[in-house]
């Protein structure tokens, strides 16, 4: 069920916050072609596919002539209509690694 997650599901529930949006649409901005954005803990968002299957912000960021706020807005409003991805978690051990065998 996690893969069908959006940023805007995880938002309503409280797992995405304001903050994490925003720095999502700042990195998109700044670096358009980003694939794997930490969105949430465990979650990444494909930022530059968000953009490009959304036809609106799609066609506002290929328009030189377009406001920068309603880019932004545009943008915003992608990253919230994507779908996550589910990265897996480190787990933590109680007891250190021995060290391999010379």
């Amino acid at each position: 069920m996690a893969a069908t997650l959006t940023v805007g599901e995880l938002f309503k529930a409280k797992a995405v916050t304001d903050e994490q949006v925003s720095a999502a649409v700042e990195t998109y901005l700044t670096k358009p072609k980003t694939s794997a954005h930490p969105i949430a803990d465990g979650y990444t968002v494909d930022l530059g596919a968000a953009v490009a299957r959304h036809g609106w912000a799609r066609r506002l960021m290929a328009s030189p002539k377009t406001n920068p706020l309603l880019k932004r807005a545009a943008v915003q409003t992608a990253i919230l209509l994507a779908r996550v991805k589910k990265v897996p978690t480190r787990v933590k051990r109680d007891r250190p690694i021995p060290p391999a065998e010379p």
